[in-house]
């Protein structure tokens, strides 16, 4: 293997565990009830720096385990593909559109990203695991908390790529020179 290669594969596995750990760990209160977590800030992070591919493996996996942790195992199957979907859609779309300004690229690819999220959990609370798309238990009831949990994921993760771009961090973790 060349080392592209395998530094690509050590840190998909470094971002699939800071994925489970921001999702499991740093959890702040949610005004729409419950709590918010980082887990799709580094969801983000990890497509802008991997790509849709690896991008996509690391957040799918780590967020999966999250569910898997923290007894949520009945959102695993789905919280695999709806993440894995959101980090190949940001991922994609930050390749296209970085060539002109990669701040604006974060900000239209998160947010295309973070509305599958939306949507994901969405049609996942309410077709796969029974509990209606609308009414007094519906799916519906967990759109405001996950728009929040997208702005708030998207905000960490443009300020953390920030910092990572302003220190040149980003080019030496993915091997550019």
């Amino acid at each position: 293997m060349k080392d592209e290669k395998i530094r690509r594969i050590v840190l998909s596995a470094l971002l699939a565990a800071l994925v489970c750990v921001a999702t499991i760990v740093i959890q702040l209160p949610s005004p729409m009830n419950g709590y918010v977590n980082l887990g799709d800030c580094f969801v983000l992070i990890s497509a802008w720096l991997l790509g849709p591919w690896y991008g996509a493996a690391a957040s799918g996996i780590g967020s999966m385990f999250a569910d898997v942790f923290t007894g949520y195992t009945h959102y695993a199957p789905g919280t695999l593909v709806i993440k894995g979907l959101m980090a190949m859609a940001a991922g994609l779309l930050f390749k296209m559109l970085k060539r002109k300004n990669s701040y604006l690229a974060m900000i239209f690819s998160g947010i295309a990203s973070e509305a599958i999220m939306v949507a994901g959990y969405f049609l996942y609370a309410g077709l796969i695991l029974g509990k209606g798309l609308f009414g007094d238990a519906g799916a519906a009831l967990s759109i405001p908390g996950n728009c929040f949990q997208a702005i708030v994921g998207m905000v960490a993760g443009i300020a953390i790529m920030f910092v990572l771009k302003k220190t040149k961090t980003d080019e030496k973790l993915i091997g550019k020179k």
